[in-house]
């Protein structure tokens, strides 16, 4: 059997699954060390060991909507850590030995090179030319387009910002799911005035509170804010971007977050919103895990509601364009694309999606068909991210690993008012390289 559970990583929360049993089910043969041939034995995944969901879903699709497929070219799997994952990938490369289908790295850059060096499968493209091209989610394909030019892997995961809320603590204090801004904001200090916090939100971990001042630029600025930094169009010392930070600065200005903030790590405060304490949490959808949790959410998840961040009247971006990141795409062999892979790609960009929500409770960018087991909490952010065709790049995507770390460990001090937000912008940029 399989079991799901919830782990932190890197202030994320992704979806952890074990006790697959699979060594059943992880055929010998041809392996993802192979040499390419243009005429594969087998369909080969090379996997990264510490996030097995896409191992997990490809293996049950070999054994149910893909068994013909698999009857056909039989999967095999290979792990690889995460450490040594981008040497590995590019090893092969070198080799002219990739596997069918692969994560595609953990940066940006190895695929673009793949791509430049005709080795890696334009996905988008392919799907294309199968008459698929709506199974990838169009805030999926613009996040991945965002990152690297073109859809060229398929959206296994995919993770949309925006806040949690309790539908409750609403209800009793006569206020709806605020649209705009300024509604945030009223809701915020009518939720202070009743003696509970407004914002949950960790201090010892500030990505959150960091993507908060990203959202708020990217509804004022527009949804390409970030990629003009990053071109070097724009700085994030520019007015327009100050605004953001001094936006967000004034939440903890009026005492919106919580008493010691800077002190909080992301588990007690997750645990202030889970337990009724908090009107609201700005996070990520992988924090479905938790939130549908009976055992955590003592709240009830009937009580948690989803909504964007709130539209800013005269800003250049929407409510509708959301926060979206697709992790790790997975690849394809250029070389060993053919008749049999082709079939293989067809039948995951069709079941995997029900597949991985279905057994795991991990929203992808791909079509869900039919009528998916979900809670009305995932539910909800589904229909979130089907009403949006725009994706919004997150604060720090495109951002150095210096930067997004600078943004991190300063972003508790900018709302705690320890720095100003000309400052905190400027250590930020100062770090993008």
């Amino acid at each position: 059997m399989t079991e799901a559970r919830a782990t932190r990583r890197g202030g994320a929360w992704i979806t952890i699954i074990v006790g697959l049993g699979m060594s059943a089910l992880v055929v010998t043969g041809c392996s993802a060390e192979a040499a390419a041939t243009s005429v594969p034995t087998a369909f080969s995944f090379l996997s990264i060991t510490e996030t097995p969901v896409a191992k997990s879903t490809l293996i049950a699709l070999s054994a149910g909507a893909c068994r013909d497929q698999n009857a056909a070219l039989p999967l095999t799997v290979v792990d690889e850590p995460q450490a040594s994952y981008d040497h590995r990938l590019q090893q092969l490369a070198d080799q002219n030995s990739l596997p069918s289908v692969f994560a595609l790295g953990t940066t940006p850059t190895l695929a673009q090179d793949l791509t430049a060096s005709g080795r890696l499968l334009n996905v988008g493209t392919a799907l294309g030319d199968l008459g698929l091209t709506n199974e990838i989610l169009p805030a999926a394909g613009q996040a991945i387009t965002n990152v690297y030019g073109s859809v060229i892997g398929l959206p296994s995961e995919l993770t949309v910002e925006g806040f949690c809320y309790n539908k409750k603590i609403l209800a009793d204090n006569g206020v709806t799911p605020p649209a705009t801004w300024d509604e945030l904001l009223s809701t915020a200090a009518t939720v202070k005035s009743a003696g509970l916090t407004s914002f949950a939100a960790a201090g010892t971990d500030g990505r959150p509170l960091a993507r908060l001042v990203g959202a708020f630029i990217s509804r004022t600025v527009g949804p390409d804010a970030f990629a003009a930094v990053a071109a070097g169009k724009a700085t994030l010392t520019d007015p327009e971007y100050v605004a953001g930070a001094q936006a967000i600065a004034d939440l903890g200005d009026r005492g919106y977050f919580s008493p010691g903030l800077r002190a909080i790590d992301s588990a007690a405060a997750e645990n202030t919103f889970l337990t009724g304490k908090a009107a609201f949490f700005y996070g990520d959808s992988q924090s479905l895990a938790d939130f549908t949790d009976a055992a955590k959410a003592a709240i009830g998840s009937e009580n948690v509601g989803f909504l964007p961040f709130p539209g800013i009247p005269g800003g250049a971006g929407s409510r509708t364009q959301i926060g979206a990141a697709v992790g790790v795409p997975l690849g394809m062999s250029a070389a060993t694309y053919d008749s049999k892979t082709a079939d293989w790609l067809s039948c995951i960009a069709q079941n995997y999606g029900n597949g991985a929500l279905s057994s795991h409770g991990v929203l992808t960018g791909l079509t869900v068909h039919g009528n998916a087991p979900v809670t009305t909490l995932t539910a909800q952010v589904e229909g979130t991210i089907a009403a949006s065709k725009t994706s919004v790049l997150p604060f720090d995507t495109l951002f150095s690993a210096q930067a997004t770390s600078t943004s991190k460990t300063n972003a508790a001090r900018l709302v705690t008012g320890a720095i100003s937000p000309a400052e905190f912008m400027k250590r930020v940029q100062a770090d993008l390289g």
